[in-house]
């Protein structure tokens, strides 16, 4: 893959890691709940309509998760239009470090909680920064 596909495929997945962030912010408004709550219920299969966002504690929940994963979506978006351009290798250590830490927590937590599909969903995420970073920085020397 190009340096410059890289760099936008990198800033399109960090994109949507700012769209999921926004949208569990979302969750926490009861009227812009719906598609939080359809989530949730997902997760939780079947789909039967018992899970919903209007817990306190779920809202809480929803905002902090939405405030990190916002955040988190751009750094990444920092790390790869800033960064990568001029230190890949770097950016690529700190982007899959990242992406790794993150992939095993939550999935663990996911199990943990009884939401393996979570886990499993994950998966797609976790390819959206792995694919282009599959294999290391080629240089001019390689």
């Amino acid at each position: 893959m190009s340096h410059e596909k890289t760099v936008s495929w990198l800033k399109t997945a960090s994109g949507v890691v700012i769209a999921f962030g926004l949208l569990m912010l979302l969750g926490t408004i009861a009227a812009m709940s719906a598609p939080v709550t359809l989530l949730l219920d997902l997760i939780f299969w079947p789909i039967d309509g018992q899970q919903t966002a209007t817990a306190p504690e779920t809202r809480l929940i929803l905002a902090i998760s939405g405030g990190i994963l916002t955040g988190w979506g751009l750094l990444l978006w920092q790390i790869s239009s800033r960064l990568y351009p001029q230190d890949p290798a770097l950016a690529r250590s700190l982007i899959l470090t990242s992406i790794g830490v993150w992939f095993v927590l939550d999935g663990l937590g996911s199990i943990l909680a009884g939401a393996p599909l979570n886990a499993v969903l994950n998966i797609g995420f976790l390819l959206l920064f792995f694919v282009p970073l599959w294999r290391p920085v080629r240089t001019a020397n390689t």
